[in-house]
């Protein structure tokens, strides 16, 4: 804990068409705000970069039907989803977009050092087009009959129901997802393939080497990609709106005036085109993040993902970064998450299901959210997201265990102590019991924080809360003061304490409760962390005498007026 380690943290890149629902919140953005609030607050020198993903098809027809230009749609979408992320308190050091400049030039770079390496060549292959659409279709806008299960609903991508890969051209009575016309052609079309299979076995033994600070969902889903094995993949699209594709002189390539590079191939490359941003606005130096051959080997790289985005970041980008020959970091931390579902079915953006993050921001403030989503976060299977234990969380856990605390120990010192830290009274077995908590729970909380097991964490903060609670009951302040007020004196400066120790743990998950506690209590920034070296001093580190004052309150209950109000409006229970 005393020594600073250097962290980057990326999470996957919410996509421009339409605000992000709370399962996309939960499954990467928010996990990863809060790793990187921890190691933070453990003294370390964290990066945390995110972006827009802009390009591809479903950016083109989301601006279609708003009636705008891509660019103007990508730009309004952009503002919502940046402002989206500022309201949940994400603390992003960069926000960027895959559509400037910065990540055109690195795609573009890469695609050039890759055709020298020979993994890039150029085929004919066949496509679907619409002639009622009147152009191509990416394959995830072909939908039919899987060949390989019968599932009706495959795309031309990928079988969501047996997880085959496919090539559109497979599927039985194929058709447009976009229009619903079956009025389609297989038409040669020229474009630039990926060769990942002559990067099978490096890497295999990249995820080998990788694979053992992994869950294993991630690993297992890279491995089912490998043991499948690896086929050439088109990297460029008939499309208008991407990244275009030029020759090594800077010029439109030949025959390419009309396509542009695949978003899944230009996507995480604007995690190093989004960290050259920030470091370009900041003066900071992103090659001592990104490359190995200026200092990225001191570098911990940290990823987050939903469970459908392991086998690009575990397969794709890596062929690209090793396939490069050029000194690139590559992940060494990656978490995956499972899906949080809405009674029985995913969040979905285009099916409009579920609650949104600009509609969450408008019933309730961000860290009522913020500590239900991480306490339930999907990290060993899927979960459910319901009114009823949304309820029961706030209520219990930040209502009743940290807001309660805070409330009664602050106030009872205003009331009885002038507002001020108590000075007398000497320590006795109620906090001995109290400290061998601590000494027993912020090491484990640490441990769960630092492997990432977000729910852990969760419970072991709600943990230690309670057993705050629990000393409270066995000091008795309030009981002492009739006939000691040296033993209730005790009780209170210690509550104190430990209320600040409350906001600080509360800091990553719920930061605004928790800087609230610490403003009302005093603290100082420079004394807000999680080096916790002295632990039972934790117990006497306000000074006697300080002055503190009652925060507002801190949380609201939920009624049940409301869980019935919100079921009507969103779904729920027996409506989904």
């Amino acid at each position: 804990m005393t020594q600073t380690r250097r962290i980057l943290v990326t999470s996957a890149l919410p996509y421009i068409n339409g605000i992000k629902h709370l399962g996309n919140l939960a499954g990467s953005m928010l996990p990863a705000d809060v790793y990187s609030r921890v190691m933070r607050l453990m003294g370390h020198d964290v990066t945390y970069i995110c972006a827009t993903d802009e390009h591809g098809t479903p950016a083109e027809l989301a601006a279609q039907a708003a009636e705008m230009s891509v660019q103007a749609y990508c730009d309004e979408q952009y503002e919502i989803q940046r402002a989206a992320g500022e309201g949940f308190n994400l603390s992003y050091d960069w926000f960027g977009r895959s559509s400037r400049p910065a990540n055109s030039a690195l795609t573009q770079h890469f695609a050039q050092v890759l055709e020298q390496n020979g993994l890039i060549e150029e085929r004919t292959s066949k496509q679907v087009y619409s002639v009622d659409d009147g152009r191509f279709l990416p394959d995830r806008y072909v939908e039919g009959t899987c060949p390989t299960c019968g599932f009706e609903k495959a795309r031309g991508d990928q079988c969501d129901n047996c997880g085959r890969l496919l090539d559109p051209v497979d599927l039985i009575d194929p058709y447009s997802s976009v229009s619903g016309s079956k009025n389609i052609e297989i038409r040669d079309t020229n474009h630039l393939y990926l060769l990942q299979t002559q990067m099978q076995d490096k890497i295999r033994d990249w995820v080998n080497s990788k694979g053992a600070q992994w869950p294993g969902l991630a690993v297992s889903i890279a491995n089912k990609w490998l043991d499948e094995g690896l086929i050439a993949r088109a990297i460029t699209r008939d499309l208008s709106w991407g990244v275009p594709v030029l020759d090594a002189d800077g010029n439109p390539r030949p025959g390419y005036e009309d396509k542009v590079f695949y978003v899944w191939f230009d996507a995480p490359i604007e995690y190093i085109a989004a960290t050259q941003e920030w470091a370009e606005a900041t003066g900071n130096d992103w090659e001592a993040l990104w490359r190995t051959d200026k200092g990225a080997d001191e570098t911990e790289y940290v990823q987050f993902m939903g469970k459908d985005n392991v086998a690009f970041h575990t397969v794709s980008f890596p062929v690209t970064l090793l396939g490069s020959g050029e000194p690139w970091k590559t992940v060494d931390k990656l978490k995956a998450f499972n899906w949080v579902t809405w009674y029985g079915g995913k969040f979905s953006t285009s099916n409009k299901r579920g609650v949104f993050m600009d509609q969450a921001l408008e019933l309730l403030p961000a860290d009522y959210w913020r500590w239900y989503l991480i306490a339930n976060v999907p990290e060993g299977s899927d979960a459910a997201f319901t009114w009823e234990g949304f309820q029961s969380a706030v209520n219990s856990d930040l209502a009743n265990v940290l807001g309660n605390f805070v409330n009664r120990i602050t106030k009872y010192t205003v009331s009885k102590f002038d507002g001020k830290v108590p000075k007398t009274g000497e320590a006795g077995d109620a906090e001995a019991w109290m400290t061998a908590e601590l000494q027993e729970r912020l090491p484990r909380l640490i441990e769960h924080y630092e492997a990432m097991e977000f729910r852990k964490a969760a419970a072991e903060t709600r943990a230690i809360w309670a057993a705050g609670n629990e000393y409270l009951t066995k000091a008795e302040p309030w009981v002492k003061y009739k006939s000691d007020v040296d033993a209730a004196a005790v009780g209170v400066r210690t509550g104190l304490n430990l209320a600040a120790l409350f906001g600080i743990l509360a800091l990553p998950i719920i930061p605004d409760a928790g800087k609230k506690i610490l403003d009302a209590l005093g603290i100082p920034e420079e004394h807000r962390s999680f080096q916790f070296r002295d632990i039972p001093g934790l117990l006497n580190s306000l000074p006697p005498g300080m002055e503190i004052s009652p925060p507002d309150v801190l949380f609201q209950k939920i009624e049940d007026s409301q869980v019935e109000e919100w079921t009507e409006r969103f779904g729920g229970s027996d409506q989904a």
